[in-house]
């Protein structure tokens, strides 16, 4: 299912476009199945709103490509949270990688998709995905590789349902994801996208300890509505 309203319109920050995302998912609200899950770091801020419109749990997804060692923007796969793998079969199988590299690059990454899950949630540890309604969130979508992995992840962490959220994305992505999702919800949806930071108009980088105080921003919400 896609819901998309294609106007062409910016955002002042991340946060007004996570309360715009949220208007269009209240179906979810007030469901204790649903999971809010942002994509570290850009996507937690409108993800944070989402889940507080929603009373949902507040949660991060860490995606990190496995690039071929040669050329590192050029993805043999993607690890994320949970210790999910997920290849590109096409790129191994055409590139004939052997597994030994592959398994050294996804090792790495995967260390790094740890140390990014402590310092963001600490201790705490992922949550159990399988039969949730999981709804992941980024601030928007250009071509939309890390979603595409994030959605293969959670698929292997088997979630009964996978909504694909953000305020802005390019056209053809958004068509593309719904081959991937089970739902695809966006606010803005221009066929001449560019880039995500042209829709807002404050679009500064999201820190470290700004991804905490949401989590935990968020955490204390949800024990306080329970």
């Amino acid at each position: 299912m896609l819901v998309l309203f294609p106007m062409t319109r910016s955002f002042r920050d991340r946060h007004e476009g996570g309360q715009e995302l949220a208007a269009l998912l209240m179906e979810y609200a007030d469901n204790p199945a649903v999971v809010v899950l942002g994509l570290p770091r850009g996507g937690v801020p409108v993800a944070y709103e989402v889940a507080r419109a929603l009373r949902a749990r507040l949660d991060v997804l860490v995606v990190r490509k496995i690039g071929l060692p040669s050329q590192p923007e050029l993805a043999m796969g993607a690890v994320a949270s949970g210790g999910v793998r997920v290849l590109n079969n096409e790129v191994v199988d055409m590139l004939q990688v052997p597994q030994v590299v592959i398994d050294s690059v996804a090792a790495h990454e995967l260390r790094e998709v740890e140390r990014r899950q402590r310092a963001y949630r600490g201790e705490a540890p992922f949550p159990d995905l399988n039969g949730r309604i999981v709804i992941i969130v980024d601030d928007g979508l250009a071509t939309g590789s890390t979603m595409r992995a994030a959605v293969r992840a959670l698929r292997q962490l088997r979630a009964a349902k996978i909504v694909v959220a953000a305020p802005v994305a390019a056209l053809e992505t958004v068509r593309s994801l719904q081959a991937e999702a089970d739902e695809v919800v966006c606010v803005s949806a221009p066929q001449f996208f560019q880039a995500v930071s042209l829709w807002y108009e404050e679009f500064s980088q999201t820190s470290d300890e700004e991804v905490r105080s949401l989590l935990e921003s968020a955490a204390s919400h949800t024990a306080s509505s329970r």
